[in-house]
């Protein structure tokens, strides 16, 4: 009769191998960032494009319609390589989209139609949180995934970029700034939240 396998007070029998705990988590983390990065680039474009489809119509705005254009296409740009990101690591996108698309067009239609500084409003509060999501991220990833962290950390400078404009171009003078700017940060947060999930 064979003998007993010796086993430790957690039950480990020597001889069979352990379990490598992290690959599965790691690999989930991944799809978590992407999936939610994604999002927000996506949202971003939504926000820039309904802002300048509102201001496109107005008088004397074709230098404000301008800056929101160049914006989208920098955010287009982001939201480009996460598809790519997404179809190489087999990465479903939330499956929100079409709800956070209604939501960041709203946003933008709205805060348009607010006036100019609200818009800007809307970009530096949006852009506040991005900013700070990537930071996180970089911070999470410069080891593990040093390529990802390199493009998180210049698309981060890119809304930085976008952030400081907002603010020269008077986004604290809007009516309300501090409300305002609460609640899109706020939204932008819970988005942010369900996007990993979801």
């Amino acid at each position: 009769m064979p003998e007993p396998r010796n086993t430790d007070p957690q039950g480990y029998a020597p001889g069979i191998p352990l379990a490598r705990p992290g690959r599965g988590e790691t690999r989930r983390r991944l799809a978590e960032i992407l999936r939610v990065d994604h999002a927000g680039e996506y949202g971003a474009v939504r926000i820039y494009e309904a802002q300048a489809a509102v201001f496109r119509n107005a008088p004397g705005k074709g230098a404000l319609t301008a800056d929101m254009e160049a914006m989208q296409a920098g955010e287009a740009v982001h939201k480009a390589r996460f598809d790519d990101l997404l179809t190489e690591h087999r990465v479903a996108p939330t499956a929100l989209l079409p709800l956070w698309s209604m939501a960041a067009t709203g946003l933008g239609t709205v805060t348009a139609l607010m006036g100019e500084k609200a818009a800007h409003a809307c970009t530096e509060a949006v852009e506040s949180v991005i900013e700070q999501h990537y930071a996180d991220q970089i911070a999470e990833l410069s080891e593990r995934e040093p390529e990802l962290a390199a493009e998180l950390t210049q698309f981060r400078e890119e809304e930085l970029d976008h952030h400081d404009h907002a603010i020269e171009h008077g986004s604290r003078e809007a009516p309300g700034y501090w409300l305002l700017s609460a609640v899109i940060k706020a939204g932008c947060r819970v988005a942010i939240k369900v996007s990993e999930r979801i």
